[in-house]
């Protein structure tokens, strides 16, 4: 009991207030997190559904599809995409070659050998109509070059007389250009390997023409039958040789690109033009520019 005259003590007791607003936890970062993470998952499909081409699509929905066998490889080439990447660079196989793996697998053996006949098929066809195309092309480039050659010779009359001496046409090896011999005209001073002036002037129209192409060259001498008169050991073979040198050296002067020449071959008369063998057009020079595409005219 409290003294008299002395007022009773006020307690006051205070309460925190820990119980009524217990602490925040950090579950909203994880369910941020989760949202961060869906949103980016979203992204990266938009960004392959633009990336990948159709087929590629068909390929993922059939991988994904449980009614499809595509492969029962879990890595590598056999996965998903086959070993191919998205990226427009890299190392990768091609899409057809992807998908044509994927189809293989669903065929039976017989399908999957008609499929491979049919490839070959279309190939084969490819190659040929790229041989034939090549073939009309330098078919085309000489037929230029022998009107240009006619040409060159009725516009010069100074080669007007060699008119009849210069014969072209073809053959398997390519477009062949012959100065012959006549009668009462020879390319070459009788009897002897040096050209004469006016077919040298010949030979130097002709480079002027062939120097549109890049066919390379074959040269080749040519005699008639009759027995050459000269020093010891010395023959056809011989003068036919010596002759196809000179027309290259003609040629070179003319302007010719050396490393165009295949080949410079004497023959002597073992290739007669005409059936009589001492014919003075057997005695003859042969220009041949060598064909590129294969299979061509006979």
């Amino acid at each position: 009991m409290a003294a008299k005259g002395n007022p009773a003590a006020i307690i006051i007791r205070k309460y925190g207030d820990d119980h009524e607003h217990p602490h925040h936890g950090g579950a909203w970062k994880v369910a941020y997190a989760d949202f961060v993470t869906a949103m980016m998952a979203f992204f990266l499909l938009l960004w392959l559904i633009a990336a990948t081409s159709t087929e590629q699509k068909k390929g993922l929905a059939d991988y994904f599809d449980p009614n499809v066998s595509v492969s029962s490889s879990r890595s590598g080439s056999g996965g998903v995409l086959g070993g191919t990447t998205l990226a427009p660079k890299g190392a990768m196989t091609s899409d057809a070659a992807q998908f044509d793996m994927v189809r293989n697998e669903r065929m039976s053996p017989v399908e999957q050998a008609d499929t491979q006949a049919q490839r070959t098929e279309i190939q084969l066809d490819n190659a040929q109509s790229a041989a034939e195309q090549a073939q009309k092309e330098e078919e085309d480039r000489f037929k230029k070059i022998e009107n240009a050659l006619k040409e060159a010779v009725e516009r010069q009359p100074e080669l007007k007389d060699l008119a009849q001496n210069l014969l072209i046409d073809r053959t398997g090896e390519g477009l062949r250009i012959q100065l012959i011999d006549q009668q009462n005209y020879s390319m070459f001073e009788r009897g002897s390997a040096y050209m004469t002036p006016e077919a040298r002037h010949l030979v130097a129209q002709i480079v002027q023409v062939v120097n549109q192409v890049n066919n390379k060259l074959s040269i080749r001498g040519h005699t008639d039958a009759r027995p050459f008169v000269s020093r010891a050991g010395y023959d056809n073979w011989n003068l036919s040789s010596d002759r196809a040198l000179d027309t290259r050296l003609a040629l070179l002067e003319g302007g010719l690109d050396p490393r165009r020449i295949a080949n410079v071959t004497g023959l002597a008369d073992n290739e007669p033009l005409v059936p009589d063998a001492l014919d003075a057009r057997n005695r003859r020079m042969s220009i041949i520019l060598l064909r590129e595409a294969k299979g061509g005219a006979k």
